[in-house]
């Protein structure tokens, strides 16, 4: 046991090839499994590699999801308040934010609106959603940019829909949650798109509460007119999470995935011919590029020891889930892109209490986009070479800005 790891190495790290995480991932791994580094909020942190720790840190009560904590590891910069200060600021409240016992309760309450039976009764509507921007494509000019023609408006649009968000302010949300998540956004502007979109929010949620609708949103009012008062502030934290969380992940998914599929003419061919491996391929593809590494932060409230480092009380702790995901001791060739896997231990989704709620929704909605997408344009290729696409290096959940296909 060891309270003490290797020289803190600056973070994040860069990659070096578009569909493998940083190099230095495997030298962590190999070298001793829990490293330092040091974060552009000016924090130092702890970062676990290994698929085993990160699993045991997303279980262990020790490691807190509290935000508010002044040790709580940033990958972006900090603007400077004492944590009396953050908790009181308004329209702060979340799920990822809260611990047990607080977040079980409020993730009990909204949970049934993202069961499998629940998101099978939307299969319909994402499928006309996804044939309809097809539609479109087919129509237009080639090339045709994906991200803008597909990838962005439908998770857009199916979020919209479930939480009973506008689309027509579709480009509102999708503008500020981008500067929310480019670690280039100097603070003070991210904390400004951040009150832009809960403001925007706030408006929503009262705006439902005089008239309650058939959607998400709506029915959580109901529901919690039925127990109490309504939680406003909740309701507007939590339209915060899913509404962001809800598309941005997706949308770069789907990009990442075709792309993927595209330059790698056996997988998917494989799908092509057998679309019941489709959701394999999903999975894979998810465990393959890990999107949201980040989500996997905590901050210790005890001094813990894992994988053999006594971590102190206070101190950041980021599980690198990308570099869990590509862990030799876990996978067979994790680097290896292979549809046929069927390895669903990955933590692509994180692991635990906090696992994503929406991981229902995102599956789905990958595997009719992929199914429909390669069998109404059968001879969809990339229009231009991998190395001219512009890869969200600067983002907090990695995917494209553009993607130029042709068929």
């Amino acid at each position: 046991m060891t309270s003490s790891a290797a020289p803190a190495t600056s973070f994040p790290l860069p990659r070096t090839c578009p569909f493998s995480p940083p190099p230095e991932y495997r030298r962590m791994r190999d070298e001793g499994r829990v490293a330092r580094v040091d974060l552009p909020s000016g924090q130092r942190a702890w970062v676990l590699t290994r698929l085993e720790d990160v699993r045991a840190m997303l279980t262990d009560p020790r490691f807190s999801s509290d935000r508010f904590n002044p040790g709580f590891p940033l990958t972006v910069e900090r603007i400077q308040q004492t944590e009396e200060e953050a908790r009181k600021s308004p329209f702060k409240v979340s799920l990822i934010n809260m611990d047990a016992p607080e977040h079980g309760r409020a993730r009990r309450e909204v949970v049934g609106e993202f069961t499998v039976k629940r998101m099978r009764a939307l299969q319909p509507r994402i499928q006309q959603i996804v044939d309809e921007h097809i539609d479109a494509i087919l129509a237009g000019p080639k090339p045709a940019d994906l991200v803008q023609a597909l990838s962005l408006p439908v998770p857009s649009l199916v979020i919209c829909e479930l939480l009973g968000v506008p689309y027509e302010d579709h480009e509102f949300f999708q503008q500020r949650s981008s500067r929310l998540l480019n670690r280039a956004t100097d603070a003070h502007e991210r904390q400004q798109a951040a009150d832009e979109l809960r403001k925007f929010l706030d408006e929503l949620v009262t705006a439902k509460e005089a008239a309650p609708g058939d959607d998400l949103l709506g029915r959580q009012i109901l529901k919690q007119r039925e127990t109490g008062e309504v939680d406003h502030l909740g309701l507007v934290g939590m339209a915060f999470l899913l509404l962001v969380a809800g598309h941005e992940t997706t949308a770069n998914m789907i990009s990442l995935g075709t792309l993927t599929l595209l330059e790698n003419p056996d997988q998917l061919a494989t799908i092509k011919a057998d679309p019941g491996k489709t959701l394999d391929a999903v999975e894979e593809l998810l465990r393959y590029f890990t999107i949201a590494e980040f989500a996997t932060s905590r901050v210790t409230t005890e001094d813990v020891e894992i994988a053999g480092v006594v971590i102190p009380k206070g101190e950041g702790v980021i599980g690198l889930s990308n570099s869990a995901n590509r862990d030799e001791s876990a996978f067979e060739n994790p680097d290896t892109l292979d549809i046929e896997r069927g390895a669903r231990h990955h933590v692509a989704f994180g692991f635990g209490a906090h696992q994503c709620l929406g991981q229902n929704l995102a599956r789905m909605e990958l595997q009719i986009v992929f199914d429909t997408l390669f069998r109404r344009i059968p001879t969809l290729k990339l229009a231009t070479s991998v190395d001219d696409l512009p890869f969200k290096n600067d983002s907090q959940i990695y995917g494209l800005y553009e993607l130029p296909l042709t068929w």
